[in-house]
């Protein structure tokens, strides 16, 4: 029993270690907050709603049935209600019927509302759509954003490090004579430097895993890590496609242009729904009913009254109608004119939306077109620059070991160095976001090989 207790444990302890030590990786983690976003269980209740209206839209096709009952007692004066003649004596009564009507004709606005709550359904399914795919985009902008500034962190030890061993090279030239005690301070200075250096990106690795965090709605803040992985430029061949190309690709797939799209076709439907109410109104009815009353009086065969029992009165007073009303409408103090007018003016609106919507959506893909050119062009030259910084700083290194150059120097032209390597990292992560972003307009999922 101890051993079986003990391996439970075992094997809960190492479950919880292995937990608090995964590391999401970007898919995971888009999956992560696209099925618990609250925003997207919000929506996706606003959907089923919708649903519920196509359910009602489609019961205004469907005849109705209704049944109804009453029993009153009256004591003192009052009418038989099988002869109606007076009566002073105590009367129970009872009534009861079944009734059905049914729309037959009112302008066709019962099936334009069916036709628009599936219109409806859809497009709610487009807004959901839309939605996730921001979730993607902010999920993939803050999960880069780790990376960016890991990689900033490794660049600061890296550089702290190095800068450990000009320390320990100058107490050397000191100690020797080749170069002033004052040197050595200004090394000292710098490396205290990148000591503060290391802790703020250590500070915004930690604030970029809480923002990514949140955004997957995870409060265990300080166990949440992300992959430890080194993304280089990935190959794409998006620019092989023209942003017009892009554009043209966007159209046929963007959830939020579909959206904008089917807002205009719900605004057509409102339209043919308001001028519907111009039309006449046809419905029929059919109603069967009976009583019972137990004053009730009628002849028998020889002519002598008598009262008929609970069923034989069910049978002896039940009758059936039936018929049709029609319902045209003449004036209604200008309510349907008007609504059919404030329709018109919603749907001229949501062609301007639509309108609008599609060119935002062109001048979006023209300007992340332009930044990715932009920063891929910066990148390049980032790297070119870190090169040079780097032959400068190796040829600096070895006057300064001789004494034919001072600490200040030498020490400029280490920070070139590493200013030089944050915007090599700084342009690099920025232009795999921006070229994420357009590969995601042309339909690419968003990944990271």
């Amino acid at each position: 029993m101890k051993f079986k207790l003990t391996a439970i444990l075992l094997v809960f302890t190492i479950g919880w270690a292995t937990a608090q030590q995964k590391k999401w990786t970007l898919e995971e983690c888009v999956s992560y907050a696209v099925e618990n976003n609250l925003t997207v269980e919000q929506y996706e209740l606003d959907l089923e709603n919708v649903k519920i209206d196509e359910k009602d839209a489609l019961g205004g096709l469907l005849p109705s049935l209704n049944a109804s009952t009453s029993f009153s007692s009256n004591t003192g004066f009052s009418f038989n209600p099988t002869n109606n003649e007076p009566t002073s004596s105590t009367a129970n009564n009872w009534s009861g019927g079944i009734s059905s009507n049914i729309t037959l004709f009112d302008g066709l606005q019962n099936i334009k509302r069916l036709n628009r709550a599936k219109l409806s359904a859809l497009s709610s399914q487009y807004r959901l759509d839309n939605l996730k795919d921001d979730i993607r985009l902010n999920v993939a902008n803050a999960y880069l954003q780790i990376l960016s500034n890991k990689e900033a962190l490794k660049v600061a030890k890296a550089q702290y490090a190095v800068t450990v061993q000009d320390l320990k090279r100058t107490k050397e030239l000191v100690e020797s004579g080749v170069v002033a005690k004052g040197d050595l301070l200004e090394i000292e200075a710098t490396a205290a430097n990148q000591e503060q250096q290391i802790v703020n990106n250590e500070s915004l690795v930690l604030i970029s895993r809480i923002n990514l965090a949140q955004l997957l709605q995870i409060t265990d803040y300080e166990n949440f890590d992300v992959a430890d992985e080194t993304f280089e430029i990935p190959p794409s061949e998006i620019l092989n496609n023209t942003p017009k190309t892009i554009f043209a690709k966007a159209l046929e797939f963007r959830n939020d242009i579909k959206f904008s799209k089917s807002n205009v076709e719900l605004a057509e439907k409102d339209l043919e729904i308001a001028k519907g109410a111009y039309a006449p109104t046809l419905s029929g009815f059919l109603q069967y009913g009976t009583r019972y009353s137990d004053v009730t009086a009628i002849p028998d065969s020889n002519g002598v009254p008598y009262t008929p029992g609970f069923k034989d009165q069910l049978w002896i007073f039940d009758g059936i109608s039936y018929g049709a009303q029609l319902n045209i409408p003449i004036f209604n103090g200008w309510s349907t004119r008007n609504n059919v007018s404030r329709s018109k003016i919603s749907l001229e609106k949501s062609k301007l939306q639509f309108e609008q919507d599609k060119l935002d959506l062109e001048t979006t893909i023209n300007q992340v077109y332009v930044d990715v050119t932009t920063y891929y062009k910066a990148y390049e030259a980032a790297k070119k620059t870190l090169e040079a910084r780097r032959l400068a700083y190796d040829y600096a290194r070895e006057r300064f070991d001789v004494g034919l150059m001072n600490s200040f120097e030498y020490s400029q032209a280490q920070s070139r160095v590493d200013n030089a390597e944050a915007d090599v990292v700084r342009s690099k992560y920025a232009y795999i976001f921006k070229l994420k972003i357009l590969e995601f307009y042309f339909g690419i999922p968003i990944a990271l090989n």
